[in-house]
């Protein structure tokens, strides 16, 4: 694909995904995902080509400019679309499928300190919600979608749903029609279970509370019973 393609079609994912996009001239000039962006185009074409320190100063005046920060290794496919952009971080051995998504404060980073694959890959179609972090060289499969503030450090398949810390895939969709399949969710049935066994306790609470007298003095209903237990003797 030709650089004016590839670029023309990240302005018509900004037209695709966000309806507040009114024309392109503001999608050019007041969209930092946009502009961060078409800046990694330059300096991931220099760090192609192995020249020193400049892609990464490229990079560096990206992030002044954006707030958003892509190393200039990261590996990025077309339709790319960052909405809002602040706090988003790409490491350098990112790589990120076509028509992907990222809103505010999304982490792609790794945890190897060595010169190897150590930053996520994510196939195509997949949306990342705010302040995510998917941390390390594992592959999210593609059209998956990542609830906001979700910690993924695991491999996550196609068309799957992933919400909470750590992350958990609670959904797959059928491509073939649609129909999603909700998965078990062992955190929210122990909460459940909990919540049942409190009221269940509050239950015998009350009933404990209403056999000793009024519930705001225990001892006075324990004095009745003595009482009365020793007037039925004499």
């Amino acid at each position: 694909m030709s650089l004016w393609k590839s670029i023309k079609r990240d302005i018509d994912a900004v037209y695709e995904r966000d309806p507040a996009a009114v024309s392109t001239l503001e999608i050019i000039l007041a969209y930092p995902g946009f502009q961060a962006r078409q800046i990694h185009r330059l300096a991931h074409a220099l760090y192609k080509r192995r020249i020193p320190v400049i892609p990464r100063l490229i990079s560096h005046l990206s992030r002044f400019l954006t707030g958003i920060e892509i190393h200039p290794g990261a590996k990025i496919g077309e339709g790319f679309f960052i909405d809002h952009g602040m706090g988003v971080v790409i490491g350098e051995t990112a790589e990120i499928g076509n028509d992907c998504t990222l809103y505010q404060g999304v982490t792609l980073g790794g945890t190897s300190t060595q010169r190897t694959k150590r930053h996520p890959t994510l196939g195509n179609n997949v949306t990342v919600g705010a302040g995510s972090q998917i941390i390390g060289a594992i592959t999210i499969g593609d059209d998956v979608k990542v609830g906001a503030g979700s910690v993924v450090v695991q491999n996550v398949p196609p068309h799957a749903t992933v919400v909470g810390v750590p992350g958990r895939v609670v959904a797959v969709r059928d491509p073939q029609n649609g129909t999603i399949e909700k998965l078990p969710d062992p955190v929210a049935e122990m909460l459940q279970c909990l919540h049942h066994k409190i009221l269940e306790l509050e239950d015998r609470l009350s009933t404990v509370e209403g056999m000793h007298g009024d519930g705001r003095d225990g001892t006075k209903g324990i004095e009745c019973s003595i009482l009365k237990v020793f007037g039925e003797a004499e």
